[in-house]
């Protein structure tokens, strides 16, 4: 007895294993300058450009896209935080 699918979900899961060590780390160095409200866009555009650069050989995959976006949030709060720390 086959179960329909397993192929297909142990490929998934291979490619988010992958994915999450491409991931895993420093992703990109930013620039952010104090009270430029600029620079903190062009910080998040960065990032989040960074971000798609890695995962862009995975994505599609159900286990990879939400983290993505999950990353890609994380990142931004991050990222206005640390704006609103150094104005």
């Amino acid at each position: 007895m086959k179960i329909q699918g397993l192929d297909k979900l142990q490929r998934q899961l291979e490619e988010a294993s992958r994915a999450f060590q491409t991931l895993d780390g420093e992703v990109a160095k930013v620039t952010i300058v104090a009270g430029d409200e600029s620079s903190v866009q062009a910080a998040i555009r960065q990032v989040e450009e960074a971000v798609d650069r890695k995962a862009a050989p995975y994505r599609g995959n159900p286990f990879v896209d939400p983290l993505i976006k999950q990353m890609k949030e994380k990142y931004r709060e991050h990222i206005i935080k640390r704006g609103r720390e150094r104005a």
